[in-house]
This record gives C-alpha cells, structure tokens and sequence, in this order.
C-alpha cells in the first residue's frame, strides 16, 4: 500500500516544487537601485562623499560607493526596501577605482529595524565571500529567500592595502501577506461547509511570530477520537496526529512528531503540513520532516471545525498543552482556503477576540549577542550599599562569566559553572572575605533564564528564574560599597588572583542596574557606556541539533560552537552515529572466519533498517540465516463456534521491514509448516473453497500447504501421490478419526515469512488439530556477491544520481593487476564526487565542500594491483569526511564549519570511466550506496566492456581453506573442497570422527590403481589407494581420539611383507610406537609412560617419519625426534592395509599386539585420521565416496570434542619427552589390572542410535533431493519435466519462483 501512497504525495511535492521554483524564477527584480539615497543608512561614513546613498552597483556617484569611519567598531550599511520584499540575491562591488571592497560579510535583516536576525546556512550564520577587487561583480544566489524590509550589511574583513568599500544590490519581488495578532484570548474558528469531514489529503500552511514558548497554533478533532494538533512546547513545534484508533486498543494512531527548537525568538517562522493518507511532509523553515503516521486509517475526520490561535471552548486537549497563542500569524491556508483573508472580509467567526488587529506589534526587547570576546560596559551607582543587578540570558555553553564588578573594596562575579548560576564575592575590607553561593541546574539549554543579585546591608540574595521560593540567601560579614560599574559578557581584571572562566557565548537581554532598565539603544548610539565585538539588538543563537544531525536515534548535545552525537546503544558509530558496527548478513560473519552462532546484522547498513539478531548456521557451503516465531510446535487449534475461524498470528522477533530484507537479498528461502488432524480438514478439494489458509509477506491469501506451490490447493502428499486417502490431496482431508499430518516445506520466498494462519475446520465435535510454523530460513546473500567485471579502460556502467544528503557513505570490495583507474564518479553544474586508485598502493577520495574541493588519499603499505579483494569505505558527513582501506588503513578529516552542503549531483553516476578518464580494470562487487546495494549484475549485462560476476575468489579467500582444503573458483562466489583431508565443513575445519563401539573396526585397502607419485608427495584422495609396489620412505599419521578405556590398538598399518606401524595404548592408559621395518629381531618401541592417554578427553597425534628420523608431537606440546638404529631398514615395503580400533587380518602379525592389545577392541572416539592423504575414517562415513574400505561393528559418527587436552608442561622436564634406553627392544609391560565393563547396554544404545540417525538422514536426503537448487540460471523452461510424475510436480522441482505461469488472487487480507 505505501508504494502505492507515497507515488502520489511525492506528485503532490514535486507540483508544488515546480510552483514555488517557477516563483523564484520570476522574483528577479533590481530592488536597491531604484531606491532613493535616504533609503541607505550606515553605523557611519569615511567622509560625507562616502554616504552610505552611493552604494549602489556600477554607480560612481561621490567617491564611488560607502565606506565606513576606521574606528566604527560595529560597522554597517543599511537599506530599507520600503515594505516587505522577498529578497533571493545579493550582488556586491568594491568602491569605484579604488583599493577599497570587501573580502567577507554578512547579512541581518528585520522588519522593524529591531530585533536583527543573521542569514543562516547549514546551520550557521553565513559568511559571504565578497570581492577582490574594486570594479568586479561577485553575485550569491541565497539558499534560503529572505522575507523582510530592512536588510543590513556588515562587512567582516576589508581589502589587504585598503579600506572597507562596498557597493550592492539586492534581487527578488514583492511580498504581502494578511497579517493578524493574537493576544492569548482570541482564536479563529473556522466552520467546515458540511458538519463532518472526512479528508484524505491535507494542506496547511501558516508563518508565526512569538515571545512565548507555549501555544497552540491550530486544532481539530472529531468525535470519533480523530485528531490534529500544532502547538508550541519549550519553543519547540510539536504536531500530533490520529487517523483513528479502534476500540479493543489494538490499533493506535496517535503519532507525535516535534521540529525546531528557539522558535519565540520573535522572527517569522513558515509551517507546511502536507499529508496524503499516512504520509506527512512537516515543513518547518526549509527543514522536513518526512513520517508516516501510526495505525492503518488514512482518512482525518474532523466536526464541524478547525480552530487557528487555540482551543475552541468545546475541544478537549489531547496533548497535555492548551494555552492560547501569543503572538502574530499570518498567510494561514487550509486546503485551498485562505483564512485570514477570510478573517479579513468578515467570513469566519472572530468574536472571542477583545481587539482584533491586523499588524504585528513590534518587541520592546532589545537583545546583545556576545561572541568569545565580546564585552559590554554599563555604568551604575557609585559609593552604594546596595548591589541590584538582574538580567535574562540564553546560551549552550555550561561555563561562561555573566556579570562582573569592581566593588570599593573588592570585587563581584556572577557566572555559570557547569549548568548552575554561580555568586563569588571578593570583599577585602581589613581582611579577604569570600562568599560563595549557587543556583539553578541545566540552565544550558538553550531556553531564557533570568537571574537576580540583590547584596544590600549584611546579606546577600540570588533568585533564578523568577522562584522566589528557592531564593539563596547568604550573610555578608561587611558592609559592600559599589563601583559603578558593570561588564557583562567577558571582561577579565587581570588584578585579581582568581581563577579566569570561560567568556560567555549567547544572549542577554532585559538587563537591569540599580532597578533600572538599561537603555541598550543608547549605548549603540554612543551615548554611555561601551561594547566590543558585540551585536546589538540581535540574539543570534543557533540550536545545532535542529536539525539533528545525529542519526539512527542517537542523542544530540551542544556547545556554542560544535554539536556531538553520543551513539551508545544505537548499534552504529562515527561522528554521526551513520556507520553500521555490524556486518550486513551471515555470509559476511562467514567470511571473517565466523562460526555458527547468533549474531547481529544489518542489511541496509547506513540505511534506516535497525539492526537486528540472526542465527547463523556456516555448516554448509552456503549459509543460512534463521529468524524464530512466536508459535510454539505442535500448538493446539480448537474452536466451539461453528461459523467462527481461528486465527492464529504469528509474529517474529524483528520487524517485517527486517525481515524483508533477509528475504530479498537471500537466494533461496524456506519455512516449515505442519497441520496435525483428527476430524479436521485442511484444504479441501483443489478447486474449492480452502478450509484453512495462511497470509505472507504482502499480507495476500495463499491456499497451498507446505510440499506445495502457488496455484496448487494441495499438500505434499497430493504432488507425490501418496496420501492415505488417494481421493484427496491432502492426509488431513480424508477426514479421519485417526491423527494424520500434513507437513513441508514452503519454498517461494516472495510468500514468505507465514504471518497469520487461518485454520477453519475444528469446531465440530470430535475435531482437534495442531499447527507447527518453523523459522523462517534464508540461504546466501545475493547482494555480497554481486559483482561485475570492468574488461576495458574505456568502459563503464550508470545509474541514477547520488541522492544530495548531509550524510553520504560508499562502501565496495574490488580486485585489480592495473595501477590506476577510476572506480566512481558523479558530477553536478560545480559539485563533483571521485574515488579512484593511484599508484598501485593508494585510494583518493575528492569532493566540494562549499566552494572548495577537498581530497582524501589513504596510502597502503602493500600493492592494491594484487589481485586480491580490498575493501573501500567512504564517509562525508557534516562533521567529518571519512576514507578508509581494508578495514584499518583510514584517513580522517573535518569539515569546514560552512561546508557541510548537501552535495548537488545532477549527472548519472558512472562505475568506471567517466568523462575521458581512465576507467577501473578488475573485479567490483558489494557496491553499496547510503546502504542502498547497486545491482551490478543486471547493469553488466549486455553492456560493452563489462561481465557480470567476477572470477578469482581464491586469490583473497583460500587461505580460509584450512588444513589442505582446495579453495574452488564458483561464478559468484568459492567454496573449499575438502575431500583432500581428514575435514568437513565450509572451510575444511570440523573434524570427521566417529565413536567405536567394542569390537567395531575400520579397515582401508592400499590397492595398486593409483599412480605412485600419489605415495611419494602425500597427495591422495580419500577414496584412492596406495599401489602395492610403493615402499614408503616417508609417511605422516595424523589422528585425534578419546576414550576411557585400554588397552587396545588405535591404529595399525600392515604390509605384504612383516613390516607394520601401530599405535596402541597399553593397559596402563599409556601410549606406544611400534615401528617394524625389518633388519631389526624386535619392533622399534616408544613408550610415552608419563601420562595416561585413556582419561576421556581428547588427544591429537603427529607422527612424522622420514628415513630413520621419527618426529613425535602429542596434543599442544613440543616435537619429540626419535632415529631408527642403523641396522634398521628405513623403506616401509609394500603396504597393504590400515587398520582403525581393531585388526582383523590374516597373515602373519606381531603375537603381542593380538595377545595383549586387540582385545576387546578399542572403544571411544577417533577423528581427524589422516595418512599421507589418506583419509580412511572420513571415507567409512561417506557413502558416496568410492574407496577401498570396509567397516565391522557399530560406527556412530561424531566430532569427538575436536579439541586436544592442554596440559600445562611440568617445571622441571617435559613429560612427553621419552628417552628409549638400552635395551631399547625389551619389552617390559607395566603390571596394571584391566577393567572389565559390561557394554551391553551401550551396545543397545547404539543400535537404536544408529537407527534414528540412517532415518533422519534419509528424510534429509530426499527433501534435499526434492529441492535442491540448481544453479542461478534461470530459464522459462520446465526443467525436470520428463522425470517429475505430474506437472504440479514438475513445476515445484523445476523452481520455485513459478507464479508467473500460475493464477493466484493476489489480494490483501487484514485479519
């Protein structure tokens, strides 16, 4: 439904866009010159041929424009217009034929001349960039249109060997506008044509005036509970909303939205309201804010009225507030209808006014605005005893000196310290007396606070906005004697001794001294006291979190100068709070080496979905990512109303945003679903009426049932005719006494995720049912891999324009052999935004800041032209331009105070060459913008120069090949094939093992098909022998194990002739080498006795042997070496079979090994066997490896707790370490008694272990089988027809994305 609504109200904005921009372009006239000279004023002149009437543009009357006296320490150029005007330009000259102009200024306006405002941009009060010299025209089109009638210049900085020199003009139309004021009691109530309106689109607009924080603005309800609201709170805009809430509470559609901030700062502030169904646009002074209102009503119904200035006496307020406004208001508009000029001909009912007038009135305040060094001297009464000063201020800074006095003897300040209002008093009258008293908290904010010191006779008073009540008052052990007179703002004595504070940065205003209002106006004048670098009759205080900058729900807070953003708890980071601290999905955990787990992810990253928790399962090639409901298994479904349905809801622990972009992004989705019957139907025929249903992710109808299709009213049992009943098409239908099920996969992940489930057959008597609604399971992640190949320099791909944003981030992987080359560019009239590679070693990152071009460049220490995968990340936002490589080489720069524009991009984005530049060559893939994913496939197709996907995967990622793995190139992606080692798993790191029952045994054939340079490198495939002929000179075995259990042998290597290696544990838990090579009477021992193997926890063996050299490592510790004996024979001739946990083999064999060890059989956990490439237990496990093995007893795989036991080693000598002594060929066993188990319960156990095991993995199998994905290419052909057995069949095996061949209703159902 939104993608339908916001169409439409984006038309709505772009109409009125067009109006307003067509307006602009028509407000060009000249308006200065024409003025007459007396329209021109100035703080003062050079001389009088300077008058301030000559500033004109190209006129050289008099000395050739204005120019300012040089000790005019506020110097300015006013122009009155005449009326209110709406100015859009400024144009400026320095003085004729001189070295006299201005480098740098501003611009003030009023309507009044009191009360000035400064030009604001970004933000800021704007410094213009003036002239260079004395005749050239420097013209500035204003971002934002100034609406006044008095307009002033304040130059900044003069030209470098001249004097200060301006002439001007000013652009733009007239403006008029019904103007009313309100003084609190009145409110305009204007009366809809009919009593009841029931309205889907609205337009609101107004301009407001005020000195006060609180008012409502307008208001309309309905008895229906719909409502409309504007009002100021704290001098902030609050705008709530109800389309309508439903009676049971299940539906809310209160929706509050606050802007701005400062707002009774007594300067025209402009209000638009447009809304469309649920969609707002809430424009306040340029910023919008764009919502969408809470429930699922779009219509407002209002009675009878909307009131404008307050409440009318029958409205209730619905937001706490309801103080009339104070204040004017004009150009009020309400779908058309232009109400003051309704109130102006006597159209709508003003009779709750006292005297309705149709000005403004003008402010009798007059406020001084103080920058980090600025001060303002005041005189007072000399030679008191009594001290009388109040004043009212507003600043951000926490610190700052508000007042200070010298006193007869002594001295007072009255300052801020850390939030509170702070009194120190100094009296050095015979001797230091120092008086410290506070109040007041958080007084920072922004807002006015006033503040009162009263010392008079022994005791002195400070009360802080106006709270009597909480008055500090504090003895004064002398007499003070005034001294007449007063700094305010930052005047520091450099006699005192105490401790310097901060000058204060802000307003005040309403100062009083000695009881008396100082006349502010006076001392512009000249005529007492003084100022420095102060602006009078102006507060130019602006609130640096409005707007806010700090995204995804961070907490904005200020200073005077810089606003900071605090990102805890958010899931996001930098300046802004912009950057993901997550990773976009489960593949991207997957490879940074991640294991399965839960994790937090982020899809959009940047982008306004929050991040949310996954289960991440990596035990596959591809990953997969599951998010759990709320319905428990096997939930039981009754109802008593035959007419009624059950609905049940099911709802997931992210939101559907969240989950609809795992959907998306996924390559394949999957959910099971399971309907277990007694008496109750499911689906009823395929051309009836559905019995029961279930709603997905578009909120539309789906009548199959897992197994099945969109389509296809059947179940799995229906596709595969197999049901109980062969009538029906799902077991549930046949309506059976007896508990059935119908259960599957559903698999179009369009439909998915299951959101409601309709069940309609349980209320007859005898009926009963249970629904099972799994998670939600999604595999890979499209966009991760989505790549493109860049062939030719000359080539490229476009897309739309980067979107002009006060926060821009790009982010892409790319692999290249070439040294330079452009990855990306996007252009505008003057703006520009480039990343590109140089050098080889080096990633640049240029843009327009302002009218500056500001580059990045991040160096790497090793080659980017590697053909290897490098990650770019970019950030600009207002603070800060961020450009950082592979995860840890950054650069970091801050953005100039005016320079945090919104990027103006007009032309396409290029991938690639742009522009006669050199294009990238290589590989490009994750290319995502402000979180948004560029789909660089779908462009590469079919575009010269560029092929989608990217070859060479391996380059980067195969060292996450682990432990031989082969890492293997796919089209979008790799894999490791693992089948050369003893592992498993998408990296070749989970160990293949299996549990030995007594008396079970693997045996693995050396036969003679292999070519014999397998046996010499140790490369061998699991499923390939050794030949016969081979006589190995060298071999590496390599295995895990744990048992509780000895003796018995682990591992026995025989041959055709009597040579053998075993490794056996001895009766005492010890561990034993046998090496028989011949040339020796007895077999070559190592007795490792100093520590029991047989303790239950996992062990690992390495034995290397290599000629006569023999290299022992168990578990963690250090490499044993060990050497045969010289009369040894160092070939182990013709091998013929391995051996694991038993031997059973005919022939001759070492009697001690049968007598002492092979009996009963080794009984635990071995893993990770491997011999030169040889993976014997791995190829036992996998059927479908073709291999000489054969396998007697119960084998029950398992990882066998993978990890070796670490002990830590002994102070004095290592324990592994074993010397062989003398009579190295004696064999002395350890006497030890041998512990008899009775296994026959485990062997039981096993069994039916065994069992459950093969019947799961056969279920797996198939519904693998049934829907295994083939490939990504896609066609429209019915792949797999001729072996389906039907055509519903046929279509589900061929894809599941077969709706557009199938009719199904796609209609939206609210339940």
């Amino acid at each position: 439904m939104s993608s339908v609504l916001l169409p439409v109200l984006c038309s709505i904005i772009i109409t009125t866009c067009k109006a307003a921009s067509s307006v602009s372009r028509r407000c060009e006239d000249i308006l200065a010159t024409p003025l007459p000279y007396s329209s021109f004023t100035s703080s003062s002149v050079y001389a009088q041929s300077y008058g301030a009437g000559y500033a004109k543009l190209n006129r050289n009357q008099g000395a050739g424009g204005w120019s300012p006296s040089d000790t005019d320490r506020y110097q300015w150029l006013q122009v009155d217009l005449g009326a209110r005007k709406q100015v859009v330009a400024i144009a400026t000259q320095g003085r004729y034929s001189s070295s006299d102009w201005t480098s740098k200024y501003q611009l003030l306006y009023s309507d009044t001349q009191k009360n000035w405002r400064p030009y604001l941009q970004d933000g800021n009060i704007w410094t213009f960039e003036g002239n260079v010299n004395s005749d050239g025209v420097v013209r500035y089109q204003l971002q934002h249109t100034i609406l006044a009638r008095y307009i002033r210049f304040v130059p900044l900085k003069k030209s470098g060997g001249g004097h200060v020199g301006v002439r001007l003009e000013l652009y733009g139309c007239s403006y008029w506008a019904d103007v009313m004021s309100f003084d609190g009691h009145g409110i305009i109530s204007y009366r809809f044509r009919s009593k009841k309106m029931k309205i889907v689109k609205d337009v609101i607009a107004l301009k407001f005036r005020t000195t006060v924080g609180d008012g409502v603005l307008l208001h309309g309800e309905g008895q229906q509970g719909d409502y409309i609201s504007l009002e100021l709170r704290r001098a902030r805009l609050q705008l709530s909303i109800n389309l309508g809430s439903n009676q049971y509470g299940s539906i809310q559609g209160h929706t509050s939205v606050t802007s701005g901030s400062l707002l009774d700062d007594d300067h025209w502030h402009s209000v638009v309201i447009q809304r469309y169904r649920r969609n707002v646009n809430f424009t306040l002074d340029h910023h919008v804010h764009n919502f969408r209102t809470n429930g699922e009503f779009g219509h407002l119904d209002l009675d009878y009225e909307i009131s404008f200035g307050g409440l009318p006496p029958s409205a209730k307020s619905t937001s706490g507030g309801g103080e009339n406004f104070v204040g004017c208001m004009e150009g009020i508009t309400y779908n058309g209808d232009n109400i003051t000029n309704l109130v102006r001909r006597g159209k709508v009912d003003t009779s709750s006014f006292r005297n309705l007038t149709f000005s403004c009135a003008e402010s009798n305040s007059f406020p001084v605005f103080f920058n980090s060094s600025s001060f303002l001297r005041l005189p007072g009464q000399t030679d008191s005893d009594t001290l009388s000063v109040s004043l009212s201020f507003r600043t951000w800074n926490p610190n700052g000196l508000l007042l200070f006095t010298a006193l007869a003897d002594g001295w007072v300040e009255v300052g801020m310290t850390e939030g509170k209002i702070t009194v120190y008093m100094n009296v050095t009258q015979k001797k230091n007396t120092h008086i410290d008293i506070s109040s007041g908290s958080s007084l920072n904010d922004g807002q006015w606070h006033s503040v009162h010191l009263n010392a008079l006779e022994n005791y002195a008073m400070l009360t802080v906005d106006g709270d009597e009540s909480s008055t500090v008052r504090t003895a004064i052990p002398v007499q003070i004697m005034t001294g007449g007179t007063y700094y305010f703002g930052g005047y520091f004595p450099h006699t005192t001794a105490h401790t310097i504070q901060r000058p204060f940065q802000g307003c005040m205003q309403m100062i009083h001294i000695d009881d008396h209002l100082a006349d502010l106006r006076a001392v512009e004048q000249g005529l007492i006291g003084s100022f420095e670098n102060v602006s009078l009759d102006m507060c130019a205080i602006v609130d640096r979190c409005v707007p806010n900058y700090c995204e995804h729900g961070s907490r904005c807070s200020q200073t005077w100068d810089a606003f900071s953003c605090n990102c805890t708890g958010t899931g996001y980071t930098g300046a802004t709070c912009h950057t993901s601290t997550f990773q976009q999905s489960c593949e991207d955990y997957k490879h940074q080496g991640k294991t399965s787990g839960s994790y937090w992810i982020d899809p959009d990253g940047s982008g306004p979905i929050q991040p949310f928790k996954v289960m991440c399962d990596m035990t596959e090639e591809k990953v997969w990512t599951t998010v759990k409901n709320n319905l428990a298994p096997q939930t039981s479904v009754t109802t008593a109303d035959r007419e009624e349905k059950v609905m049940l809801q099911i709802t997931y622990n992210v939101t559907h945003e969240q989950l609809f972009s795992v959907t998306s992004s996924a390559e394949k989705c999957e959910q099971y679903v399971a309907y277990a019957c007694r008496m109750s139907r499911l689906l009823n025929t395929p051309d009836g009426e559905a019995f029961t249903w279930w709603v997905g992710q578009a909120n539309e109808k789906h009548s199959y049932w897992g197994g099945s299709g969109p389509g296809i009213q059947k179940c799995a049992c229906g596709i595969e005719h197999n049901c109980t009943d062969r009538k029906h098409y799902c077991n549930c239908d046949a309506d059976s006494l007896a508990w059935r099920e119908d259960a599957g996969l559903l698999v179009y992940k369009d439909h998915l995720p299951v959101r409601q489930v309709m069940v309609g057959d349980t209320s007859r008597a005898g009926s009963d049912a249970k629904l099972t609604v799994g998670p939600l399971r999604c595999q890979g992640d499209r966009n991760y891999w989505n790549a493109a190949s860049f062939s030719s320099p000359a080539s490229y791909l476009h897309f739309s324009s980067i979107r002009g944003e006060t926060s821009t981030d790009i982010a892409f992987y790319f692999k290249t052999s070439s040294s330079h080359g452009v990855f990306l560019e996007n252009s505008g009239t003057s703006d520009i935004l480039r990343i590109e590679l140089r050098g080889g070693s080096m990633v640049s990152f240029s843009f327009d800041v302002g009218s500056e071009r500001m580059e990045l460049v991040v160096r790497s220490p090793v080659p980017l032209n590697d053909d290897q995968w490098h990650r770019v990340e970019a950030e600009k936002n207002v603070k800060e331009v961020v450009l950082q490589l592979d995860g840890q080489y950054r650069e970091v720069r801050l953005t100039p105070p005016q320079g945090h524009t919104k990027l103006e991009l007009y032309s396409n984005l290029y991938i690639g060459a742009s522009g006669g530049q050199r294009g990238f060559l290589g590989c490009m893939r994750a290319l995502k913008i402000n979180g948004f994913t560029l789909n660089l496939e779908e462009k590469a197709t079919g575009t010269p120069g560029v092929n989608p996907g990217c070859q060479g995967h391996c380059q980067s990622y195969g060292t996450q090949c682990k432990n031989g793995g082969k890492c293997v190139e796919q089209y979008n992606r790799y894999s490791c094939d693992c089948s050369l080692t003893a592992y498993d798993g998408p990296f070749c790191t989970e160990d293949v093992g299996a549990y030995f029952e007594t008396g079970t045994l693997v045996r693995y054939d050396f036969l003679p098909e292999a070519a014999p340079s397998v046996v010499q490198e140790g490369k061998s495939l699991s499923g390939v022998g050794v030949p016969i002929e081979a006589n190995l000179t060298h071999e590496e075995l390599v295995f895990s194990f744990s048992t509780s259990s000895a003796p018995s042998i682990l591992v026995y290597i025989s041959s055709r002739t009597q040579d053998y290696l075993a490794v056996v544990l001895r009766h005492n838990g010890t561990l034993q080498i046998r090496y028989r090579l011949g040339g020796l009477t007895e077999p070559f021992t190592v007795n490792i006795d100093h520590r029991n193997m047989a303790n239950g926890q996992p062990h690992t063996v390495n034995l290397t042997r290599n000629l006569r050299e023999i290299r022992l490592q168990l578990d963690h510790y250090p490499v044993s070496t060990y050497t045969l004996p010289p009369t040894s024979d160092f070939e182990f001739n013709l091998i013929k079979s391995l051996f694991l946990g038993k031997v059973f083999e005919t022939g001759q064999i070492d009697p001690i090994l049968i007598e002492r060890y092979n009996t009963p059989g080794f009984v635990g956990c071995l893993s990770r066997v491997e011999l030169n490439g040889v993976a014997p237990l791995k190829a036992a496990l996998r059927s479908g490896q073709t291999a000489p093995i054969s396998t007697h007893g119960i084998l029950v795989p398992s990882n066998c707790g993978a990890s070796p036991l670490t002990i830590s080693p002994l102070a004095e000598s290592d324990p592994w370490h074993v010397e062989t002594a003398g009579a190295v060929f004696t064999f002395s066993e350890d006497t030890s008694s041998s512990h008899a188990v009775n296994r026959n319960s485990a062997v039981i156990g096993g069994v039916v272990a065994v069992v459950i095991f093969a019947a799961l993995c056969i279920m797996v199998l198939v519904i693998r089988h049934m829907f295994r994905h083939k490939g990504s290419y896609h066609t429209n052909e019915a792949k797999g027809a001729e072996s389906a057995d039907c055509a519903d069949a046929a279509i589900i095996v061929n894809d599941p994305a077969f709706t557009e061949s199938i009719d199904e209703s796609k209609k939206e159902w609210f339940i």
